[in-house]
């Protein structure tokens, strides 16, 4: 008997704990509601300076956490591009390289290194503390 009860205790506290709600999370995520895989970088301040990061690499209908907890910045800004050319950019301009990155600075890409890539913006409003990106292929994007 005891040895039944110590299998079936943790296994009723598992199942438990699985019903339970999850906390609130409060991430900047991105969907990737494109017909193909797209590479995806985000850039923000973070009360210093700014930063670059990049990439995650998303299949046709899949999600990504790009930052997580509480938004500290109103505006972030997106980069994305998907196999076939397609991009997905804007006019504030960032520092990316083609591998895995983490550049502080804005400034002097080239100089520096790095591609300065066009990224767009997203306003997320001042009290906001989670946000979800959806990219969409062009056709389905609003004009």
């Amino acid at each position: 008997m005891p040895i039944t009860r110590r299998i079936i205790l943790p296994l009723l506290a598992l199942a438990a704990g699985l019903a339970l709600p999850d906390a609130a999370r409060a991430d900047f995520r991105l969907c990737n509601n494109a017909s193909g895989r797209v590479s995806v970088a985000i850039a923000y301040t973070n009360g210093k300076t700014w930063v670059s990061e990049g990439w995650w690499n998303l299949k046709a209908n899949a999600c990504e956490v790009l930052l997580r907890g509480n938004l500290a910045a109103q505006y972030y800004y997106i980069y994305a591009m998907d196999e076939r050319g397609g991009e997905w950019k804007g006019k504030s301009y960032m520092c990316t390289q083609d591998r895995e990155f983490h550049i502080e600075g804005r400034e002097n890409c080239l100089v520096r290194g790095y591609d300065r890539t066009g990224f767009f913006e997203i306003d997320t409003g001042k009290d906001a503390k989670n946000w979800t990106v959806q990219l969409t292929d062009a056709t389905q994007q609003p004009r």
